[in-house]
């Protein structure tokens, strides 16, 4: 996944605003307690990162977007 379809896919999940803050403010376990921008950062692939996001909060991602 190219990490401009993984952005598209969070604000689409979570708003524009609240996407940006889960992205830097929010721990995942599934990431080793680092946060989204962190993973990336450090260089996980962004598939990785996004299966995180969806284990995390399988209620606010789309079953499209999964």
């Amino acid at each position: 996944m190219r990490l401009t379809d993984f952005w598209a896919r969070l604000e689409e999940a979570f708003g524009p605003g609240y996407a940006a803050s889960i992205a830097s403010d929010q721990v995942l376990s599934q990431l080793g307690g680092w946060t989204i921008e962190q993973a990336l950062a450090a260089g996980v692939e962004t598939h990785v990162v996004w299966r995180a996001v969806v284990a995390a909060y399988p209620d606010r991602v789309p079953t499209r977007l999964r």
